[in-house]
């Protein structure tokens, strides 16, 4: 089905799901806005939210079934399989943190039916994000996600951690911005253009690889990424956030937002930076930043007792195996790109279903929560138990769960890049992840409850029981058969196949 962008029933088709959940957002928040201090009000705006979250996911699958494409140069919103892909992942994310709020926020007395509203927002601008063809339409997605976790960070305003978690995202999160929006435009200044297909058209004929004001724009750049993707040694906001931030909030902030900024990084690089002069520049930064963040992520995590920090270093350890995923994209072989999409699937699995667990154990926020404190829990909770050490073992990479397959795969990428040292890297930072994966395990099964009342509290809801389910059948239905998930992840690569892209710029005349 070819798009005619240049056209506005083109550009509105292109971003139909967008359109569809911006729209249903707008709704919901005049709904929230009139039926306030009604009871059933913020379990309604769920409700509606999960309906809005289901007709833009049934839109994104129906594009990209049609064969959806541009008609020429992509120039504002990619249309391809990358996007379609990421965006139901994102949309995943969504529904899931909707479904996991819905009891957390009553049983909090959190009643801000607007939360949900805040949720779809922040979808609508990682969906942009991911799919932004121009440097501006990516910078305009970030601000709308970013602006509506901020909100989403410091939801509970009797926490001050909350307050806390929210000023320092804040904070850090426009410092990052304004790396990204310089580097913007700087790039601009040295190309003419923030459209990514134009700049690596004018990159050549122009002997630009070398010109001081792209390199800084394209390091601004990497920089303002960093920040949004949580990479070391940009990743000093994470641990506090995820920790001051509710639950279902932190789950959807470690797993949508990563999604959707490396969604953008990848197609910036490889799109915008893709020729082989300025792939060899950022090449190295990505490479060590990879390595750097995996050995960083899984050292710190290792002296975390919290279980809450202990998953949000343990994110950020993640973060580098996505950039090991990124690295090994480049040069036509999609491996890379479609490792990303498979790892980023279950991941987002995994971590939210860990902190599930987390949220139906803990109270206030969960930080107090310890590995020791989930000692017996199996005697307790048998099934509960059960999901957890699914969730750490997938995470670990353990065979079996759909986590080892996602590593084998960015490994395999990783390899067949020639990124060997890369991939020796990711394994054995793996085995050091053992370290703080599996005490968890070990507490439940092998120690002892504190006391007969330990886990007396601890009720599943109807919803969080049948999310868990769908979470822990899924990370290992797809740890035996991963077939169609692969399938699925290396059609969504396909929009990377090298293609030949117009020159619009002749090489300036040098004058004899």
């Amino acid at each position: 089905m070819p798009l005619d962008l240049d056209r506005v029933g083109g550009l509105l088709l292109a971003a139909l799901p967008e359109v569809v959940l911006t729209g249903w957002a707008m709704v919901l928040l005049l709904d929230a806005a009139w039926r306030h201090r009604e009871p059933a009000a913020q379990r309604r705006a769920g409700i509606l939210a999960l309906a809005g979250i289901a007709l833009a996911a049934a839109a994104t699958i129906w594009l990209w079934a049609a064969g959806a494409r541009t008609v020429g140069l992509a120039t504002s919103l990619a249309v391809d399989p990358f996007r379609f892909a990421v965006d139901l992942i994102v949309l995943l994310a969504a529904a899931l943190a909707v479904l996991l709020s819905m009891d957390y926020l009553e049983r909090e007395a959190i009643r801000i039916p607007e939360y949900y509203v805040l949720i779809l927002f922040a979808a609508v601008g990682m969906m942009l994000l991911a799919g932004g063809e121009d440097l501006f339409v990516i910078f305009l997605g970030l601000e709308l996600m970013s602006v509506s976790v901020y909100v989403l960070s410091g939801v509970d305003r009797r926490s001050p951690v909350g307050g806390e978690a929210a000023l320092k995202y804040f904070l850090l999160g426009a410092f990052a911005s304004a790396f990204l929006l310089y580097g913007i435009a700087l790039v601009y200044g040295a190309t003419g253009t923030t459209k990514l297909t134009l700049i690596a058209a004018q990159i050549g004929p122009l002997h630009l690889a070398r010109h001081p004001m792209l390199l800084a724009g394209l390091g601004l750049l990497l920089i303002g990424f960093a920040f949004k993707v949580a990479a070391v040694p940009f990743h000093m906001w994470t641990p506090d956030v995820y920790d001051g931030a509710p639950t279902p909030v932190t789950g959807f902030m470690s797993t949508a937002v990563k999604a959707a900024a490396f969604a953008a990084l990848l197609r910036v690089l490889l799109e915008g930076f893709g020729s082989a002069d300025m792939h060899q520049l950022w090449e190295q930064v990505i490479w060590w930043l990879a390595a750097v963040t995996m050995v960083a992520g899984n050292l710190i995590a290792l002296a975390q007792r919290s279980v809450k920090r202990m998953l949000a270093y343990s994110s950020i350890a993640h973060a580098g195996y996505l950039l090991t995923a990124l690295v090994g994209s480049y040069g036509g072989a999609t491996a890379g790109a479609a490792a990303f999409l498979f790892y980023l699937l279950f991941y987002t699995l995994m971590t939210v279903g860990a902190f599930a667990i987390l949220a139906v154990k803990g109270r206030a926020g969960e930080r107090d929560v310890l590995i020791d404190d989930l000692a017996g829990l199996a005697e307790s909770n048998p099934w509960l138990a059960f999901a957890m050490t699914v969730c750490m073992l997938s995470l670990l990479g353990f065979p079996g769960t759909a986590g080892f397959i996602g590593k084998w795969y960015i490994l395999v990428s990783a390899t067949g890049g020639g990124y060997g040292v890369l991939a020796v890297i990711l394994v054995l930072t793996s085995v050091v992840s053992a370290g703080y994966y599996l005490p968890v395990v070990m507490a439940m099964y092998m120690k002892p409850r504190s006391h007969d009342l330990a886990h007396a509290g601890v009720l599943v809801s109807r919803l969080a029981g049948a999310t868990l389910v769908v979470v822990v059948a899924a990370l290992l239905v797809f740890g035996f058969w991963p077939n169609a998930a692969l399938a699925a992840a290396r059609a969504g690569s396909d929009a990377f196949l090298p293609a030949g892209i117009p020159t619009i710029a002749a090489p300036v005349p040098v004058a004899n």
